[in-house]
């Protein structure tokens, strides 16, 4: 019995090991990296949508009249299951259906050979959709649905075709509405400098020279994502209190620009925070600041801090990790930030070489030193 059972499992081992449809040994597509949550919500937004699409469609035709097509269920895939799609947005969605339907129409009723109206209506919906930029992969089932089914008349595209789109379309603004996803699908704006073009991206798109199946701004936002969590793993749980320098030299408001520039001559620094009473930080003197006011000074005119300092400045707490600056600092804006605890108070000052110092250490670990 247990070398029956060892047998068996050898068995089931080389099975696994064989090709599969051509696919290398144990490469088998990957499981869709999202929660389990959102496959549910896709199947009942799907099932509504669909139920939307029928029953007001056989509201709307005569009762013999075809009131659903095979097609929308591909349709209600990429409206419900995928909407950041830029196949799956409303333009996409009714146009490419409807343009697909016509091409077919035309096909079945001015080619006599059924395969060859077929064949010809698949290809020339693609390009119909191309040109209309409403590529929509369901598109070609309705095209081809249109020969199959012999429809030589154009009204086959509004009915059920454009009304089935439509309906489907509206079903999915109010499902995604009610949910937490936007529908049509509008990318979030970039809320970190960015540090590549459009123009850029266009450049990467084309040298890939493959349809993608998501918008520009998408794939700016997940090259973001992952440069993140890139980050994220390589600094680990590194905080700012771990690699800012302390003591700080800072000055006050009514702190002379003259004394100011001794000071930061003296301790090599390019930036003073400024603070008040108690050690709040309310602003931030910069080496360029004092240059351009020496540069243009006057006589009584700009002889306080408090007329050249930056404010409101960025500060952060001395609790929070290191990855969520990176970003703030490598844009470019801002070269220095003030450390702060609990209460606001200024405990240290976080610059570009911090950050490149902190950087080198995660490539080549060791203890993390803190600059006295």
């Amino acid at each position: 019995m247990f070398r029956s059972r060892m047998l068996k499992r050898r068995q089931f081992g080389r099975l696994l090991s064989m090709p599969l449809f051509g696919l290398p040994p144990r490469r088998l597509p990957a499981v869709l990296a999202v929660r389990s949550g959102v496959q549910w919500c896709a199947a009942t937004g799907a099932c509504l949508g669909i139920l939307a699409a029928a029953l007001g469609t056989w509201a709307l035709l005569p009762a013999n009249a075809v009131w659903l097509i095979a097609p929308m269920g591909a349709s209600a895939v990429l409206v419900f299951a995928v909407p950041s799609s830029p196949l799956a947005q409303p333009w996409p969605v009714i146009v490419g259906n409807t343009g697909s339907a016509l091409v077919g129409v035309v096909c079945a009723s001015h080619i006599p050979e059924p395969a060859l109206a077929a064949a010809l209506a698949v290809g020339l919906a693609i390009v119909v959709m191309s040109l209309t930029h409403s590529l929509h992969p369901p598109g070609g089932a309705t095209a081809l649905l249109a020969v199959l089914m012999h429809a030589e008349t154009p009204i086959f595209a509004v009915h059920p075709v454009a009304i089935n789109s439509v309906l489907l379309v509206v079903a999915g603004v109010v499902f995604h509405r009610l949910g937490a996803h936007p529908y049509p699908h509008q990318p979030a704006p970039p809320g970190r400098p960015r540090r590549f073009s459009d123009a850029d991206i266009d450049v990467a798109l084309r040298e890939h020279d493959a349809l993608l199946d998501v918008s520009r701004a998408d794939i700016e936002t997940l090259l973001e994502h992952a440069e993140t969590a890139a980050y994220r793993r390589t600094l680990g749980a590194v905080r700012c209190e771990q690699i800012m320098v302390r003591p700080v030299c800072q000055v006050q408001r009514n702190t002379p620009v003259s004394e100011a520039h001794r000071l930061m001559r003296q301790h090599r620094v390019k930036a003073l925070p400024v603070t008040a009473g108690g050690g709040l930080v309310v602003g931030i003197l910069t080496a360029w600041d004092v240059l351009e006011h020496l540069a243009t000074r006057q006589p009584g005119r700009h002889a306080a801090v408090g007329a050249l300092m930056s404010t409101p400045v960025v500060t952060a707490r001395a609790d929070r990790p290191v990855v969520e600056l990176v970003r703030l600092i490598a844009g470019g804006a801002n070269h220095h930030i003030p450390i702060v605890d609990q209460h606001q108070r200024l405990v240290g000052i976080l610059t570009q070489s911090d950050l490149i110092r902190t950087l080198h250490q995660a490539v080549h670990p060791g203890p993390f030193d803190n600059a006295s």
